[in-house]
């Protein structure tokens, strides 16, 4: 094959022995000449409607153009270039659309607007694109399934095929539904590719303008795939611009070697010699240097369309160049404009001139003027609700979030509360007095441990964690939020009951038409308070809401439908007015008291600080002597009931692997229970056990006793932090291997988990999908990976975690940030709501409170949540245990139930203890 780098006008394009030769396109007309690889007409349109006639002519009646528009060509003033770039990004229901929404808002100079692609009609998107004249340019997201199946695409065939004069770029899905719209054949892959990288060469288009090409370049992208393009079938419109630079694949840190290549383009550039191509799965046959290799069609492009297609993730973490490629789009779509006439692209200014005087316009626009009149909106139809297009922009990031109406106003019928904190400190208390564990079990431990909760940092080493929080029953503010969802809430949005109890006793229901997350942010949003009453504290929880989240509250944030119903509460929290610091870096103790109004009371501080001076390390509450018993290799033999055999659960890995080789999914986290009646047992003694031998930093109490309820939890893994600077941060765990019994074994299971290609792909998927998640409540261009793929090492695993930040936007609140993001990617698999609908399909119950989230809010609007794994849940004299693991294309079924049996021996072994 011979290369030919183009010029910006595209006007040569590379061709491919044994594939037809795609130079023609058979739908354009002979008024059309080619010029910068799109059509150029030999007219200006007199006026905008005229535009969109000529669009809708040319689909309908394509020789019909000649006689109808052919004039004489306008003298028009000179052109320039569009200031910025208005994109109307599709998604396709998938969990890295916001990763684009994030690289494309800093790119194009202004955030695009988000549509799913059933949300709008084609009529809809057509009065958006050529009568609002709302956007300049077009990109399709990647998504599940394929595009045959019309549900995976919704409106985007249409547009590939409708919009001919429109910049389209399509990712992964969206490339593929470029081919097939046009007649490609969509068929698997000789092998699934998912969170893995590969080399890519390229014929040196616009798209991939100053990126290298070929191996052992830095060209190196993220493929999450299982279809391909059958490079046979392309027709003569499409042409190949990209394709694997080999057969082999990568995993992430491989690709760390190239770091030191020289950054010269031309240097890098490996010109390789094709022979002779026939397709087979997808892929080119060939011969390069005289080796035989397989190479995939990695991009497509039309021929005289401004249509693009990538089969790879340019939006990834690991993808080099990804944000050139986007960069490279906005020119495309810069110069395609550029053909238009100046007046044209004036009145395109014009309209986000005016659209972005609306207030609250964050990062998206509302209503669209053209000229100095405004133009009247066609209805449109969202979810059966009348709107005009510009209340529907000024909607889209709302409905995208699942937030609806969550406003951050505070509702009428709830009364503002002035809130006032109160604390003391005691400068390196916590060691005189016996530590975390003395100061709990003397101040909160008695009685049960009745209504009590503790986040503990049971593990601080490596700046893991650094505060514990404790408290009980406490003041005049003190109530529980026990949330049911209600027998019919198999689908999102509709109510369930809460019931809340008051520090007297007393009791009273609700019924939440708006669900839970809801509740909890107008809750919090009522409260007032002032900053200057907690400065000089180094933590970020100061009194609010502290307990969990189910899993099954996953309908209130996306999800389609819950198939299993928990049987215990959805929802749990105790508003803590009381509570007890302890700063694990400097022993220095802090209690804090929370109360309305101006006051000075200060009875519970000053009782809780004798108590606390009086403690001595030698004071600590003993415990009842356990015995010593085998350690348990399995939760079987810690005598716990699994809902799976071992043969049930290995066919449910292979049931996943089905579903990722079919598309449906990059990613499935599998889980199962185990359970054990145990009676009338101490469970505070079981946690200190269970933090004594597995310490943890996002470790756990809670003890709801009227719901004879306790969660002994040793997570290692955090879900959600929002500090007081705004920053939110998440660390996912993917990637678990066991400690070793010498130190030689220990560090080589370690090396093995670090460069483990499963564990590597397992984990970057969750990362652009905690990326993507954090995306769509963060300022563009903030959400950023500090630590990717680092090990960390615990008392019976290693684990290999990430982490992710951003900043978030000033007008999402709190609740809203966990809404963007929960459950915890790493609980469910990407994408995240068809994996989440393929999970329910195969497991057998509800996951309860495992899989979601323990910590706190904040009054102040931060929050801290763990994911809940390692634990035990003591529900009704029922111990129960959740386990699982990330299925991905490179999982092996007896592996994955051996990784899962390995995560519930912590825990298992606390309860056979007792």
């Amino acid at each position: 094959m011979g290369f030919t780098l183009c010029s910006s006008s595209e006007l040569s394009y590379p061709s491919l022995e044994g594939l037809r030769n795609a130079q023609a396109n058979p739908v354009a007309s002979k008024s059309f000449t080619r010029a910068g690889g799109y059509i150029k007409k030999h007219y200006f349109l007199s006026s905008y409607s005229d535009a969109r006639k000529l669009v809708i002519s040319s689909h309908l009646f394509p020789g019909h153009l000649e006689g109808s528009f052919m004039g004489k060509k306008r003298q028009v003033e000179p052109r320039k270039k569009l200031e910025f770039v208005r994109t109307l990004l599709i998604d396709n229901y998938d969990s890295y659309t916001y990763n684009i929404h994030q690289e494309l808002s800093v790119i194009n100079g202004v955030p695009p607007v988000v549509v799913r692609n059933d949300e709008l009609t084609w009529k809809d998107i057509c009065c958006l694109l050529y009568e609002d004249g709302a956007f300049d340019n077009i990109v399709i997201s990647p998504g599940p399934g394929s595009p045959t199946c019309p549900a995976d695409i919704g409106v985007c065939r249409q547009l590939l095929l409708e919009c001919w004069d429109v910049p389209i770029l399509g990712v992964c899905l969206g490339h593929q539904a470029l081919g097939y719209a046009h007649g490609a054949q969509i068929i698997h892959a000789s092998e699934p590719i998912h969170g893995r990288l590969s080399e890519i060469e390229h014929n040196g288009c616009n798209l991939f303008a100053n990126i290298p090409s070929g191996r052992n370049s830095r060209f190196k992208v993220v493929r999450y795939h299982s279809l391909v393009i059958d490079a046979e079938s392309l027709p003569e419109e499409l042409i190949p611009i990209a394709w694997t630079a080999s057969d082999d694949t990568l995993s992430f840190l491989e690709t760390q070697k190239f770091d030191a290549i020289p950054d010269a383009y031309e240097s890098e550039r490996q010109k390789a010699n094709f022979d002779s191509f026939s397709a087979k799965n997808g892929s080119y046959w060939g011969h390069v240097n005289g080796t035989k290799s397989r190479k995939v069609v990695m991009g497509i492009r039309h021929a005289t369309w401004p249509h693009y297609g990538v089969q790879f993730h340019p939006e990834s973490v690991a993808t080099t160049y990804g944000r050139q490629i986007f960069k490279n789009f906005r020119e495309i779509t810069k110069d395609y404009w550029l053909q238009m006439s100046s007046s044209f692209c004036s009145d395109r200014n014009i309209h986000y001139t005016a659209s972005m005087q609306v207030p609250h316009a964050t990062g998206l626009f509302g209503a669209v003027h053209r000229g100095r009149q405004s133009v009247k909106k066609a209805d449109f139809r969202v979810n059966g609700e009348a709107c005009s297009s510009g209340q529907f922009m000024r909607g889209a990031n709302q409905r995208n979030l699942g937030f609806l109406d969550m406003v951050n106003i505070l509702p009428p019928s709830l009364g503002a509360k002035f809130l006032r904190l109160k604390w003391r400190k005691f400068g390196h208390l916590a060691s005189e007095v016996g530590g975390a564990r003395n100061i709990f079990t003397e101040l909160f431990g008695k009685n049960k441990a009745e209504n009590t909760f503790w986040l503990d940092s049971s593990s601080t080493e490596k700046g893991r964690a650094r505060f514990s929080f404790m408290g009980g029953k406490g003041g005049d503010l003190w109530k529980q939020l026990t949330f049911r969802l209600s027998e019919q809430s198999d689908t999102a949005g509709e109510r369930g009951h809460l019931l809340i109890e008051d520090t007297k006793g007393f009791t009273c229901s609700k019924i939440l038409e708006e669900g839970f997350f809801e509740y909890l942010n107008k809750e919090l949003l009522s409260l007032c308070h002032e900053e200057k009453d907690y400065e000089g504290l180094p933590f970020d929880f100061y009194g609010g809401f502290i307990g969990y989240i189910g899993y099954n509250l996953k309908v209130e944030c996306g999800a389609a439908s819950n198939a299993h119903k928990s049987t215990t509460p959805d929802a749990c929290f105790f508003f803590a007015d009381n509570l007890v610091v302890i700063d694990h870096h400097t022993n220095d103790v802090y209690v804090l008291s929370l109360q309305e109004g101006n006051t000075t009371k200060t009875q519970w501080l000053d009782d809780t600080e004798k108590k606390l001076v009086s403690l001595k390390g030698s004071a600590t509450r003993q415990l009842h002597e356990r015995i010593s018993k085998p350690v348990a290799n399995s939760p079987h033999e810690a005598g716990f009931l699994s809902e799976k055999s071992q043969k049930q659960y290995v066919s449910d890995v292979e049931k996943c692997l089905e579903y990722i080789k079919d598309g449906e999914s990059y990613e499935l986290c599998l889980t199962t229970q185990f359970r054990k009646f145990i009676g009338e047992v101490d469970p505070l003694r079981l946690y200190l056990h269970l933090r004594e031998k597995n310490p943890a930093p996002y470790a756990s109490w809670l003890n709801f006793s009227k719901e004879n309820l306790c969660i002994c939890s040793s997570s290692p893994e955090r879900f959600l932090r929002l500090d007081r600077n705004g920053i939110l941060e998440a660390k996912p765990i993917k990637g678990t291997i066991a400690r070793g019994t010498t130190p030689e074994e220990d560090e080589r299971l370690k090396l093995q988990l670090q460069y483990s290609e499963k564990d590597q792909a397992e984990n970057l998927m969750i990362v652009d999908l905690l990326r993507n998640d954090l995306g769509r409540v963060c300022e563009p261009g903030t959400v950023h990976v500090p630590h990717l793929m680092e090990v960390e090492s615990y008392a019976t695993v290693h684990t290999m975690v990430s982490t992710i930040r951003g900043k978030k936007q000033s007008n999402v609140s709190a609740v809203e940030c966990v809404k963007a993001a929960f459950p915890g990617g790493s609980m469910t698999g990407a994408p995240k709501l068809r994996s989440m609908e393929l999970l329910d399909s195969i497991e057998s119950c509800s996951r309860g409170i495992y899989s979601g989230s323990i910590g706190f809010f904040s009054y102040n609007q931060t929050f801290d949540l763990n994911i809940v794994i390692r634990t035990v849940v003591i529900h009704e004299n029922e111990a129960t245990i959740g386990a699982g693991g990330a299925i991905v294309a490179l999982s092996d079924p007896e592996k994955e139930y051996e990784e899962m049996v390995l995560k519930t021996r912590a825990p298992a072994n606390a309860v056979m203890e007792f």
